[in-house]
């Protein structure tokens, strides 16, 4: 990195004075990228589950690699970290050990998540857990917390989070919440669009082998 910064003019113990035109080649450049990460934070990201919007948090070569402590000294997965950093902020070690991540960008039928519109997410009973899951909302422009938020998640070893008659739970992402769900409500923002990470914490095998399945959220509402 210490030379392709030098070919920019970024150099140690010296003023960093781009010209106008340096500048622009860089403000280009970066929404080059951003626009790179983000085409492929929606589509190159194996789905989790056969037939949903669910997909893991990080594509496998980055979980290989970092779990190895990068050990195979030919491989170095550029792309794949930059993309987790783009939207996770989080080095994935040890994936599918002491937590995993699901993350959707679009509803059940594949329509980006509006902060306008209220959703459901129906979480089956008997999680494959050992501790607890949560279920929390992110804006989608940042990929951090939605700001201004009362809150940002809803989590089964919260007391106060309703459960339906069968053991499962319904959580709900909207600008309000549903009459009487506030305890199972997310609030997002309507003037956005979000997203939806799902950690199961101490996941079970049958996450893996996929004998539970997390249902894709539904829109139900529109505003």
């Amino acid at each position: 990195m210490i030379n392709q910064l030098k070919s920019l003019g970024i150099e140690k113990g010296k003023p960093f004075n781009p010209t106008p035109q340096t500048t622009s080649i860089l403000n280009a450049a970066a929404q080059e990228a951003r626009d790179l990460l983000e085409q492929r934070y929606s589509i190159g990201v194996p789905t989790f589950f056969e037939g949903t919007q669910w997909r893991a948090a990080a594509q496998p070569e980055a979980v290989q690699g970092q779990s190895t402590r990068y050990g195979m000294h030919d491989v170095y997965a550029t792309d794949a970290r930059g993309l987790i950093y783009t939207y996770g902020f989080i080095g994935i070690k040890r994936l599918g050990t002491a937590q995993y991540y699901l993350m959707a960008i679009r509803d059940r039928d594949g329509r980006s998540l509006s902060g306008a519109n209220t959703y459901r997410l129906t979480v089956p009973a008997n999680a494959p857990v050992e501790e607890y899951w949560s279920a929390t909302a992110y804006d989608r422009a940042t990929h951090a917390l939605i700001k201004g938020m009362p809150g940002a998640s809803r989590a089964s070893q919260d007391h106060a989070v309703q459960r339906n008659a069968d053991g499962s739970y319904d959580i709900y992402f909207g600008p309000t919440p549903p009459q009487g769900k506030e305890a199972n409500w997310v609030p997002t923002r309507p003037d956005g669009e979000f997203e939806v990470l799902f950690r199961l914490y101490r996941p079970t095998k049958a996450l893996f082998e996929k004998t539970w399945t997390l249902p894709d959220i539904e829109q139900i509402a529109v505003q």
